[in-house]
């Protein structure tokens, strides 16, 4: 039996997902978390074998939490779904240490296919996305303006574009405000961009983030 905890801030798309996955059955969901903050919590408390995860949540997110999840458990077995499925995404957080991505747009019998894949410790990700980060590789795309930021620059990036503050990010990622001041003005070099507006349209342009 492959025990799984579903993350996604969404009651209704959990709902669906975990209908879904336990209509396999060698597959069961032992809990449920509405947030990043939830996910490392609970899988502290029932070491679950695939963890199922969107990475955009409210707190921390997803890829943070993942971040966070392989710094405790080096071993631990995450699948990360997103609404998009542009290569940046599934790079940053394959990079992380994720076993898979997924698009949510997905066939639902890929949702199992991905979890039964990661639960045998191997990778998974869609073929359509596989070729998108193989041409993405071939065309120099990947060496977009973009790519040259880190992991956390990036995350703090999408966030920004996103519209939310410094402030607040801080208070997501907890981590002091003068740090996040300090990743955006390196994002700004980076990107040759001047205020967030731009930051916004940049984002927008790659298909990081929908407008």
């Amino acid at each position: 039996m492959i025990r799984i905890l579903l993350a996604d801030d969404h009651a209704v798309v959990r709902m669906g997902f975990r209908l879904l996955l336990q209509s396999a059955q060698h597959m069961t969901v032992i809990a449920e978390a509405e947030s990043g903050e939830a996910a490392c919590r609970l899988y502290l408390e029932h070491a679950p074998d695939v963890v199922v995860m969107d990475l955009r949540m409210p707190g921390m997110g997803g890829l943070e939490a993942l971040r966070r999840i392989r710094a405790r458990d080096s071993h631990a077995k995450v699948l990360t779904l997103s609404a998009h499925d542009d290569p940046m995404h599934a790079r940053r957080a394959l990079n992380e240490g994720a076993l898979g991505f997924l698009s949510k747009r997905g066939a639902p019998e890929a949702l199992l296919e991905a979890v039964a894949t990661i639960a045998a410790g191997r990778r998974y990700l869609d073929p359509g996305l596989a070729q998108k980060l193989a041409l993405a590789e071939f065309d120099g795309a990947a060496k977009s303006p973009v790519e040259r930021l880190s992991e956390r620059e990036f995350e703090v990036f999408v966030r920004l574009a996103e519209g939310a503050t410094v402030q607040r990010i801080a208070q997501d990622l907890n981590l002091a405000a003068s740090t996040i001041g300090t990743h955006l003005y390196n994002i700004k070099q980076k990107l040759a961009v001047e205020n967030q507006s731009e930051l916004t349209l940049l984002a927008i342009r790659h298909g990081i983030i929908q407008a």
